[in-house]
């Protein structure tokens, strides 16, 4: 059986070299190699003996996802959508902007937490991806953007927001930010790789000590009650616990404030006295407050706040000194859009068939 090296990192690597027999210092070629350089072929890493390079496919392989489709949206936004085995397909999109170019990873095929108004919970949950499909999806987007693109580093930030929540795969999703980390792999600074997370206390808890980025909260209400109906996890952990959670988070954190994502929901959350209601739940927090225009999809039950109501809640927020940005749809005619990616979920929930019951009935 072959190991997958992608999903290794530095530590894993070394260990891998030194039951081959080999030097650990061949830990760090392998991470040149695969990651910095986007080679999968062992023949071609040419600073290594020979011996290793031919030994090496019989025990090793460096394999990413298998690409079922590339799209390409009308502002440049490109979806991949990526095998991952067993029926299921994740989506991993990447967003060029002006000075930056960013890449949207998944975490989980599916998503176990069914928030009511994201594409991703209503397809149900299949499993947690591995450490190697999920820094795969950053192998694989560099390598085909490098070439395209003609770019040497065509991605220069990264976000945890793709499928699934990253907290509740933490040991996966950790050693793939360990690998953009590195020096030697990708060399993202903390302040560029971006973990969103419906409020998973206890991994933000873990986080915190083991592999602090910057953090984003998807937060949707000013309140436990609209909450509880949005963001279900609500119920176990509750606005005041992981607000209180986020301001220990910022001790350690690459950035001194939390992003507080708020999807806005026509006739939901978008009232100008729920935004002074959000100004009373964050006054403790330091914080950004991201506002995201909703993304339909099939069977939704949302409507997105039009520009005027976007308009006023943003205003009630910036009046108390909220520092507050209106998040630019982007790829929304290829389904790419925040809230939007599904791919395909072979879910062992059954939530999907029972809500097709629902609106049958």
């Amino acid at each position: 059986m072959t190991v997958n090296l992608l999903g290794l990192d530095h530590a894993a690597l070394k260990a891998f070299c030194t039951n081959l027999g080999e030097k650990p210092f061949r830990a760090r070629q392998l991470l040149r190699w695969i990651h910095h350089a986007g080679v999968g072929d062992f023949a071609a890493m040419t600073d290594m003996s020979r011996a290793l390079r031919e030994r090496l496919p019989a025990c090793a392989s460096v394999t990413a996802p298998g690409v079922l489709s590339d799209t390409v949206a009308a502002d440049g936004t490109r979806k991949w959508l990526l095998d991952v085995g067993t029926g299921n397909a994740i989506e991993t999109v990447f967003i060029p902007e002006a000075r930056r170019g960013t890449l949207c990873i998944s975490s989980q095929a599916g998503c176990a937490l069914a928030c009511t108004f994201c594409s991703t919970g209503h397809q149900g949950f299949n499993r947690n991806l591995t450490a190697e499909e999920i820094i795969g999806q950053l192998w694989l987007a560099a390598r085909v953007l490098r070439s395209d693109l003609a770019v040497e580093r065509p991605i220069s930030n990264v976000v945890m927001m793709g499928m699934g929540e990253p907290l509740a795969n933490f040991d996966n999703v950790a050693a793939a930010m360990r690998l953009m980390l590195d020096d030697t792999a990708y060399g993202l600074s903390r302040r560029r790789v971006t973990l969103s997370t419906a409020g998973l206390v206890p991994g933000i808890e873990r986080l915190r000590e083991e592999c602090p980025v910057a953090l984003a909260v998807s937060l949707h209400a000013p309140n436990d009650g609209l909450r509880n109906e949005l963001v279900p996890l609500n119920r176990k952990y509750p606005l005041k616990v992981l607000l209180a959670a986020c301001l220990r988070y910022i001790e350690k954190a690459p950035r001194d404030f939390v992003t507080f994502e708020y999807v806005m929901l026509a006739g939901v959350n978008d009232a100008v006295a729920q935004a002074r209601e959000l100004v009373r739940l964050v006054k403790d927090v330091p914080c950004k407050i991201n506002l995201i225009p909703f993304n339909p999809f099939p069977g939704t039950q949302y409507t997105r706040s039009g520009p005027e109501a976007i308009a006023r809640f943003q205003d009630a927020l910036t009046r108390e000194g909220l520092i507050t940005t209106i998040r630019k749809t982007r790829g929304d005619d290829i389904d790419a859009a925040c809230g939007q990616l599904a791919g395909y979920v072979r879910d062992r929930t059954k939530r999907r068939q029972r809500s097709e019951k629902e609106a049958a009935a």
